[in-house]
Order: C-alpha cells, then structure tokens, then sequence
C-alpha cells in the first residue's frame, strides 16, 4: 500500500494532518508519543515526503545546483566537497551534474535545475552561458561561475589567476636548467588552458635561449597524457623536450606513467615534469609530481557563500575574486 499523501497518513495514525506536518516539520512541538504513531504509519504506508513540492509551496527552496566541468577530474570532486560541506552546515542540499565538457549537456542541467527552482546555481561552464544566466536571475535563481573567470559580464565568479600558474610552472621548470620547455595541453575552447599557455609563454619570453612547443591532445585526461608520453619516446633526445609542463595533473600523471614503465627516460634526469591542481594522486605517484596548487575547496566555499548572498540581494553587484596559485615542487622536477 502506498500513502499518496499527508492525508493518507493522518487517517492510518487517527491524527489530523495539521499533527503530521509538525512531526514531519516541527516536531518539537508533538508529544513524543504521537511523534511514534505518525512514523509508524509513514513507515507501514510506505509514504515518503515530497521536499520539493513543499519548497516549491513555501516560495523557497534548500537545494543547491552544481554543474561541474568534468566530474572525473579530482580538482573539481574538491570544489563539489567544499561547496557541499559549506551547504549540508546551513541546511542546503546540493545537486550535482557533470557536464563532462559537453555544452548540450551543461545546458540540459540549466534547464533542469530551472524547472526544479533550485535556490541557486554554480557552475564551472564549457561554453559561454552568459544569457541563460541572466534568464536564470530574471526568474529569482542566482547564479555564480566557478574556475572561471565573469569578468565583463553580470554574473558573479571564482576563479584562478592560471596565467600566473602557467608563468609560475614554466619559472619552475627554468630554475631547474631546462631550457627546450613542452606545454602539453588541448581543448583550447577552455580558458583555463589558454590561461596556462599565456603564462608559459611569458616565462619563455623572460629568458633568451629557452623555447616553447605546444603539444596537443584531444582530451584532458591520464590516456591523452600516456598517449603523448608514447610519442615522447620515440623521439631523439636532442629533438624533445628536457622539460614537460602539463596542463592538468591527469595529464602528468599519464606522460609519467609512459616514461617510467618504459624505464627509456628518465624522469627528471631526461624530462623535468609538472603538472596544475595538486590532485591527490600527484603526492602518491611512483615519482611525485610536481604541480601547481589551486585551492580548491575554498574556491568551491568561496562561491557558495557568493551565490547565497546573491540569492538574499539580487541588487549586490557582481564580484569577481581571482585565488593566486602556488608552487608545490616535487621529484619529477626537483631530483
């Protein structure tokens, strides 16, 4: 048997359904007897609350919409952490929608998260969204961008300096005496990775002698880095880079893995390697990576905190705020 509603409820516990809104919703105003009948009723009846409608009633709703870039790469699992530990503390919940670099896919999430009237929407974007936020802030939903940057636009967002990051990576790399510097990377739709590239462009431009070649891939993850690893390989020595920077750490850790199970070059005798976000994984890998660090959890905090306050004031201008990354030197570079 299953209770299609409150009502439902209150005729199985011999109570009014006034009794189990407050058990459901204030329960310290039901005797603790009563608060037993009503469960057991809702536990016999199978019925289970509908938080949504009720939010919807209530002109306010606790949930948080999140849309991440790609779900798969651990930086952004610690921008959802810091943004859902920061929700779950003032009763908010969140849900969570992985674009995986698609922008049909991130739209469809837009459209979803609208049509649950969520109390706000966070999102590290694929392509540019600049209207359909502002359609989204026409209807009362805030919304605030993550990892990357609003500047020029009414929507508020948090993000990295990556061209400082890039420029930070490349110094690294330099300091270590390499002086034919790689940047492997892809996707350069992503401002995050032109980002990057800008920043080692500058640190080459700053020192006569060194050079810079772009290596592309197709995707941003541990194949594409394994993949171009392979191709590093079988190149002369003299005719590939002595320095490797990767635009992401899952990048790294597959050109890593090439090198080091082939055991043909030497990391970081051979290539000096570093990679961007400081994932777990590069403190634990076979030879620990070095990385630029983003702070991610506090980015993911930082635009929570932004969005609720926009959703309290729909007047406050739009901030940006910019984190300034910094360098965690390890074996692949340092020896």
């Amino acid at each position: 048997m299953a209770a299609r509603s409150v009502r439902d409820v209150a005729q199985h516990a011999g109570v009014s359904v006034g009794t189990v809104s407050n058990v459901l919703n204030h329960p310290e105003k039901v005797l603790p007897a009563t608060i037993v009948r009503v469960q057991e009723s809702i536990d016999q009846l199978g019925f289970i609350r509908n938080d949504a409608a009720r939010q919807l009633r209530a002109g306010r709703s606790t949930t948080i919409g999140l849309i991440l870039l790609q779900a798969s790469n651990p930086f952004f699992t610690e921008v959802a952490r810091g943004v859902e530990e920061g929700a779950s503390k003032l009763g908010f919940s969140t849900l969570l929608g992985n674009s995986a670099q698609s922008h049909r896919r991130e739209l469809a999430y837009l459209e979803l998260f609208e049509q649950q009237r969520v109390h706000g929407v966070l999102i590290s974007p694929v392509g540019d969204v600049t209207a359909r936020l502002d359609g989204l802030r026409r209807t009362g939903i805030a919304a605030v961008l993550v990892d990357r940057t609003g500047a020029g636009s009414h929507t508020s967002s948090v993000s990295v300096d990556d061209v400082a990051g890039g420029q930070l990576a490349v110094e690294h790399l330099i300091e270590q005496g390499r002086r034919r510097i790689g940047f492997l990377g892809g996707r350069f739709e992503f401002r995050q990775v032109t980002d990057r590239l800008e920043g080692a462009r500058r640190a080459v431009a700053a020192h006569p002698g060194v050079t810079l070649e772009v290596i592309e891939v197709d995707t941003l993850d541990v194949l594409a880095g394994r993949s171009a690893g392979d191709l590093l390989r079988t190149r002369a020595a003299a005719d590939r880079p002595d320095g490797i920077f990767a635009a992401n750490d899952l990048l790294a850790v597959g050109v890593l893995q090439s090198l080091v199970m082939q055991g043909e070059v030497r990391v970081p005798q051979d290539i000096a390697l570093i990679g961007y976000d400081d994932i777990d994984f590069a403190s634990t890998a076979v030879v620990p990576l070095s990385s630029i660090r983003q702070p991610s959890e506090r980015i993911g905090a930082t635009a929570l905190g932004i969005l609720l306050e926009e959703a309290e004031d729909s007047t406050l201008a739009p901030r940006q705020v910019v984190f300034q990354p910094s360098l965690v030197a390890r074996t692949s570079t340092t020896g």
